[in-house]
């Protein structure tokens, strides 16, 4: 079937676009926004995501105020429903690409759950690459994705119960992802397939995190898993400048971490994070959490009968509120979770992201186990 699509001229497959080349019911290609207002009043997680192998498409939008989120989740399927070539639409939730790797747009319209925004993301920092991530368990892919990430200035407002919140580009800090291909866990890569399947294999401990932490004109961005001992299974890191500084990034080769924890989460309350760059220079980052969020209340989870990439029908949405200082709620979606911090380096303060999946035994923090 042709799309809107089909006019381009980057076909990679003698196919259209309106299907990829595998059958996977785990395919996802999936945008985020992410980032906080940096006194710690608000903060918004908003995007959307494509199931082709499940034809459906759905949204979201997370608008954190004074410890409450507000949570819209959107649904619709894909048949017969063509976007344009830089836009997508789910219900009133609608994302643009303004201009191809700098500026994008996204926008939730007037809806029955309370929450609207319009946001316009304007890049900083140039669109850089994840790390390809290809790994099997028993002979069988278990995850085969590619991302790109881009902070930058975000401009706009939202809006909850009424009370219209707008946005000082000056005291924000925002970030952007994409990614597309086979997942594993969160997000649609721990859906069902069906019944008969070996059941996945589950480690005695995984670490994982990712830190994204800017300062004036420079962008320091990694990622790590590690088994309980510590083992690396799988890294990235570069040293980024600005969007038209005309310098070249430096990869960073290892980073060591110094952390403490939450005593009712496995979520950083303070610590550091030491790199080394390519170029030798070792840089220190002391992290001071100023709020937390959880992406399993929008989807990422299956949480009050939904999660992305599940089917419900033709048109779906829902919405509600969640007190974050509720840990029997949040436990149900604890597994990701995100702690936007303030970072302190050689003298110098900047804004930044900490993600981390943190669970089972750990040999370097003293957890015996799940």
């Amino acid at each position: 079937m042709l799309t809107p699509q089909d006019e381009l001229l980057c076909h990679q497959l003698p196919t259209t676009f309106d299907h990829v080349q595998q059958s996977d019911l785990r395919w996802t290609e999936r945008i985020v926004l992410y980032g906080f207002d940096t006194t710690g009043t608000v903060s918004i997680m908003t995007g959307l995501a494509r199931y082709p192998n499940r034809n459906v498409m759905d949204a979201y939008a997370m608008v954190t105020v004074r410890g409450r989120a507000h949570v819209v989740r959107l649904s619709r399927e894909i048949s017969g429903q063509y976007d344009g070539l830089g836009s997508w639409q789910v219900g009133p939730y609608r994302y643009e690409v303004i201009e191809p790797l700098r500026k994008v747009r996204a926008t939730l319209d007037d809806n029955e759950h309370g929450v609207r925004l319009e946001l316009d993301f304007e890049a900083e920092f140039p669109a850089y690459e994840q790390e390809p991530a290809f790994f099997r368990s028993r002979g069988r892919v278990k995850e085969d994705a590619r991302r790109y990430y881009q902070n930058g200035r975000i401009s706009g407002w939202v809006e909850v119960d009424g009370e219209r919140i707008d946005i000082d580009p000056d005291t924000w800090w925002f970030g952007r992802d994409h990614s597309w291909g086979t997942r594993h866990g969160g997000g649609g890569g721990s859906l069902s397939e069906g019944d008969g399947l070996q059941p996945s294999e589950i480690p005695d401990g995984v670490l994982y995190f990712m830190g994204i932490f800017q300062f004036e004109g420079e962008l320091v961005h990694f990622a790590q898993r590690e088994t309980a001992d510590g083992q690396r299974w799988h890294f990235e890191g570069t040293v980024l400048p600005g969007i038209d500084s005309g310098s070249a990034p430096v990869p960073i080769v290892a980073v060591e971490h110094d952390l403490q924890f939450r005593d009712d989460f496995r979520i950083v309350s303070g610590g550091s994070f030491h790199t080394v760059g390519a170029d030798g220079a070792k840089r220190d980052f002391s992290i001071i959490p100023i709020s937390d969020f959880w992406p399993g209340l929008a989807g990422y989870d299956m949480y009050r009968g939904y999660a992305s990439g599940l089917w419900k029908g033709p048109r779906y949405s829902d919405g509600f509120t969640v007190d974050l200082s509720d840990t029997a709620e949040l436990r149900q979606v604890s597994m990701l979770s995100e702690t936007f911090c303030r970072v302190e380096h050689d003298g110098k303060v900047g804004y930044g992201l900490v993600e981390m999946v943190f669970m089972g035994r750990n040999e370097r923090y003293g957890y015996e186990g799940f």
